[in-house]
């Protein structure tokens, strides 16, 4: 069973249920709630057991918040938009204060190379997520209309973080490159764990992303040839994506984990 979000279409009502995966695929405007990091090591240890060891890198709490609000986003933004307006919508998501009231600088704008591209702002307006901002004042000051950002926890120095964090995931930072590439990078970034090999669901990729499945394929091929991956590989059977980080000392990919090629297998890919 999942914990599934789903929003009506004004985007004002919410619903959380317990759910099954299949169920929660085939309902719109749906998202699978992801487990944190302390609801995972609640399941996992056992009575007087320590807990696991802390991630090889920094970064934790940030990636959890990062994680949470991409998921969000999932459901409350519609199934396809663009992958720049989704970079965009988690960084005003993340930076907005307590009147949904957010203050983008010129530099973070150049950076993320949005300062010029009226159409990602225009796509999120149009969704009826954000009012334009009056490009003419700088630094650009931008009202959210979504009602749920008000309720962001934590703090708004904790988000501040998760918001920078977002623009360098480590350690998944890629150099300069399209925000699909970016988009799909952080993703993962943002559902890796301490294990050498790590995964997510497909649907949960494709859905954080806002593209097909064979968009994400091309774009895990991509990540492997800018080795940002080391191998990755899709198990159709449970539908996980799995997916391993570059380790020099590291020879040979494990023999279920591919290296850019065209075409999936159906089988392996346990962990």
């Amino acid at each position: 069973m999942l914990l599934a979000l789903t929003r009506d279409r004004s985007g004002r009502a919410w619903r959380l249920a317990d759910t099954c995966a299949a169920c929660a695929a085939a309902t719109s405007n749906t998202a699978v709630v992801p487990d944190t990091i302390s609801g995972s090591l609640r399941q996992h240890a056992s009575p007087g057991t320590p807990p696991p060891a802390r991630r090889s890198y920094a970064g934790g709490q940030e990636r959890v918040r990062v994680r949470e609000m991409l998921t969000y986003l999932g459901a409350a933004l519609p199934r396809f938009t663009s992958p720049a307006a989704r970079l965009l919508a988690l960084q005003c998501a993340l930076r907005a204060d307590t009147h949904a009231h957010v203050r983008l600088p010129a530099g973070l704008l150049r950076g993320m190379r949005l300062r010029q591209n009226r159409e990602v702002w225009l796509e999120l307006a149009h969704a009826g997520w954000l009012e334009l901002p009056d490009v003419r004042a700088m630094p650009w000051q931008v009202r959210l209309l979504d009602a749920t950002v008000l309720d962001q926890a934590p703090g708004r120095r904790t988000r501040c973080r998760a918001a920078d964090w977002a623009l360098r995931p480590v350690p998944l930072v890629l150099p300069a490159t399209t925000p699909a590439l970016r988009l799909t990078a952080l993703v993962l970034a943002a559902h890796t764990g301490a294990r050498p090999e790590h995964s997510t669901d497909m649907d949960i990729l494709t859905r954080l992303c806002g593209h097909s499945a064979q968009q994400a394929g091309e774009l895990l091929d991509r990540l492997v040839t800018t080795r940002t991956l080391r191998a990755w590989h899709h198990n159709r059977e449970t539908d996980e994506v799995f997916w391993q980080l570059p380790q020099p000392q590291a020879r040979t990919p494990p023999s279920h984990c591919r290296v850019a090629t065209g075409h999936d297998s159906p089988e392996g890919g346990s962990r």
